[in-house]
């Protein structure tokens, strides 16, 4: 899956990498990853749900291209799903590409998985004949989609499937009435995301249909995961820490004094100490050919 400096899971970064900016756009790029990779163990087998949808459409592809691949979640868990292919990564991040040649590393798919760092607004690496080209919160950061599309049609193979997913809305941690503040905090914020266009992506048929592809199937994957808290209450906590950083001008002042308490490791009625959270949200998934 992507990643992204804005507080949401996708990656897509600009600008020059110098002085003080490059500092910070490497240490939001270590939240990030840190982020990606706590989701990851979460929602382990929501994903797995999907790389079996997938497979149901693709059984035995020989080449795999991961468009936006962030720390790799994606990446790997194809590799996994398909044992004999070989997966390139992409990602305009050195960052993340480092992280995800070392998690590599670590599996022993050295000989299976390779990356490319690449800004795919601005360029296409020269592939073709690909099998299965993975886009997982990615698309929607492209300034030209409709382009990558195109792209993505001249990469695939004869049979070749382009999977592409994206989050509905970001994932929600808590309870409609935390027993402070005003009900419906988390709404609140969710509503203020909207307005903010953080996630904000089309129905991709249609641009997929315009690019001279057919959609052959879509599909909508939910998920509610309570059974580790303390896992739950991480990602809470690192969530929620960014959306109070993005949203200190578009909240209530109560709001953000209920987020201060939720985030305040001190106080007993933080959300580390919460045991009433569960994460839960949805993806959904297209899948097209090119059309015949």
């Amino acid at each position: 899956m992507t990643t992204q400096h804005s507080p949401e899971h996708g990656h897509h970064t600009h600008g020059g990498n110098h002085g003080n900016h490059h500092e910070h756009r490497q240490s939001d790029e270590q939240g990030m990853a840190e982020m990606l990779d706590l989701d990851a163990r979460l929602i382990k087998d929501h994903l797995q749900e999907i790389f079996a949808w997938t497979a149901g459409h693709q059984p035995r592809p020989r080449t795999i291209l991961d468009l936006g691949a962030g720390t790799g979640t994606g990446t790997l868990g194809l590799a996994r799903t398909f044992p004999e292919a070989g997966v390139l990564a992409l990602d305009q991040s050195e960052f993340m590409l480092g992280r995800l040649s070392g998690t590599v590393k670590e599996h022993g798919l050295e000989e299976r998985v390779s990356t490319l760092q690449v800004d795919l607004d601005a360029s296409w690496p020269e592939l073709t004949d690909i099998d299965l080209v993975w886009a997982a919160s990615s698309m929607h950061h492209m300034s030209d989609p409709a382009n990558v599309f195109e792209r993505i049609t001249g990469t695939l193979s004869a049979d070749g499937l382009l999977v592409v997913a994206e989050m509905d809305a970001f994932p929600r941690y808590l309870p409609q009435d935390l027993g402070f503040g005003a009900p419906g905090l988390e709404e609140r914020c969710h509503a203020a995301v909207g307005s903010a266009n953080w996630n904000a992506h089309p129905d991709w048929a249609g641009p997929i249909r315009e690019a001279g592809m057919e959609v052959i199937d879509q599909r909508t994957f939910g998920y509610a995961i309570e059974q580790d808290q303390e896992l739950v209450a991480r990602a809470a906590h690192r969530w929620l820490s960014r959306m109070r950083d993005s949203l200190v001008d578009e909240l209530a002042a109560a709001d953000l004094e209920a987020l201060e308490v939720l985030l305040d490791d001190r106080d007993p009625r933080s959300v580390l100490e919460r045991t009433d959270l569960s994460m839960r949200g949805s993806r959904t998934v297209w899948a097209a050919r090119i059309a015949r």
